[in-house]
């Protein structure tokens, strides 16, 4: 039996190793392109010993094609998003999933049917839509946009935390004259904080990586990092080394909120797995 469970252990471990190769893969080339010249990355055979450059970061940094304002860009539209989509989300999760009032399962379908909509159908509509009130290539226009599928995703990720508060720490609360505003900011939202972590964290990711919306909406005045990653492909060519330092300096705000944030999407994601199955 000890041999079994250690080959067990072996077998797994070699999956998920080649699970993380797979994975780290292109980020570790990309780390390597992002640190040799031109010539270097065209070389073939491709070459694996070389002396590293840093004017790949000089130039997307402080360069002719600095993407410092689209990372600025980025961040505004991704952190107002996420605010805003959490300050909406919270209650309308909290109904869905504890009040009863009419219409209830209609309002529900309806999060669920805008979140079930392609996304490529929407482009033209929106575009349209934004044009006649003005707000092509703005802030508010791409982050209103951002909320319409932000929204149903944090809804539908957050309905289950709620479900799974025990009714008797509510009625407690209720019965203690707290009033329902009272009782769901003291009694149910410290119950649910691994959840609501975790679609912060989420839907903030969404809005950082998004493209489609963002390079049909956006323009020269709100061009996030994803879209300014063009700025480096053209018809004569393309500055592979300078690409490659560009999606490095644009994935590292993402891989360090997965690298600091880890624990807490570790335990939204199974504390609802968790109660549900003692409830069950």
């Amino acid at each position: 039996m000890n041999g079994r469970a250690t080959m067990r252990k072996i077998a797994l471990a070699a999956i998920a190793g080649a699970g993380l190769a797979v994975w780290a893969f292109p980020v570790i080339w990309g780390l390597l392109t992002s640190f040799k010249t031109e010539r270097d990355v065209l070389a073939y055979p491709p070459v694996w010993l070389f002396e590293p450059t840093l004017d790949n970061y000089h130039e997307v940094i402080f360069g002719a094609s600095s993407i410092v304002p689209n990372l600025v860009s980025s961040m505004i539209v991704a952190t107002t998003a996420t605010l805003l989509t959490m300050l909406i989300a919270v209650p309308a999760a909290y109904a869905l999933g504890r009040l009863r009032y009419p219409a209830k399962r209609a309002s529900g379908f309806y999060v669920l049917a805008t979140q079930m909509l392609p996304p490529v159908g929407l482009i033209i509509p929106y575009y349209l839509a934004l044009q006649k009130l003005g707000a092509l290539d703005t802030y508010s226009g791409l982050v209103a946009i951002y909320l319409t599928f932000s929204l149903p995703f944090a809804i539908w990720l957050m309905v289950s935390y709620f479900e799974d508060v025990p009714l008797e720490m509510e009625e407690a609360g209720l019965l203690d004259r707290a009033g329902r505003l009272r009782t769901l900011w003291y009694v149910i939202l410290p119950q649910v904080r691994g959840g609501i972590a975790v679609t912060t964290i989420f839907v903030f990711l969404n809005a950082w990586n998004e493209f489609m919306f963002a390079v049909v909406l956006g323009g020269n005045r709100v061009r996030p990092v994803t879209v300014a990653m063009f700025n480096f492909i053209s018809v004569e060519q393309t500055q592979w080394a300078r690409l490659a330092a560009g999606a490095m300096l644009a994935m590292a705000p993402v891989i360090l909120i997965g690298i600091f944030a880890q624990r807490h999407i570790v335990k939204g994601l199974t504390v609802g797995a968790v109660k549900g199955g003692g409830r069950r």
